[in-house]
């Protein structure tokens, strides 16, 4: 997995880079290369709120805002915007197919206990 520096951002350290699995990489390039509507790069921050006190939150972006990491990997591009990193660093996303769907799944090493379903997390 590379990092990327955006111009805005400085280059994310070792502690803080966060890696694609090849599925997650294949799913982001799929999405992004079908409609031009979706997105160019997978966005992924982290709000308060969720039944454990932080979501993570999925979303297709075209644009890079102040403070953004760009990580890639493949054709796939893994956006995450400073104050999220630093709940992040260190984590694996995924992209599962299981009887639940198919989701994005977040490994994260900094949770301390996250909900049943893996949107939600503490620390």
């Amino acid at each position: 997995m590379s990092s990327v520096s955006n111009p805005i951002a400085e280059t994310p350290d070792a502690q803080t880079v966060v890696t694609l699995t090849e599925r997650a990489a294949q799913r982001i390039a799929e999405v992004t290369s079908q409609n031009d509507q979706d997105g160019d790069f997978l966005r992924i921050s982290v709000t308060g709120g969720g039944c454990q006190g932080f979501s993570y939150h999925f979303s297709f972006d075209h644009q890079i805002q102040d403070g953004d990491q760009i990580f890639e990997k493949a054709a796939a591009k893994l956006v995450i915007d400073d104050v999220s990193l630093d709940l992040l660093a260190g984590s694996e996303i995924d992209f599962v197919q299981d009887l639940m769907g198919q989701y994005f799944k977040v490994s994260n090493p900094n949770a301390e206990s996250s909900c049943g379903c893996g949107t939600s997390f503490s620390i």
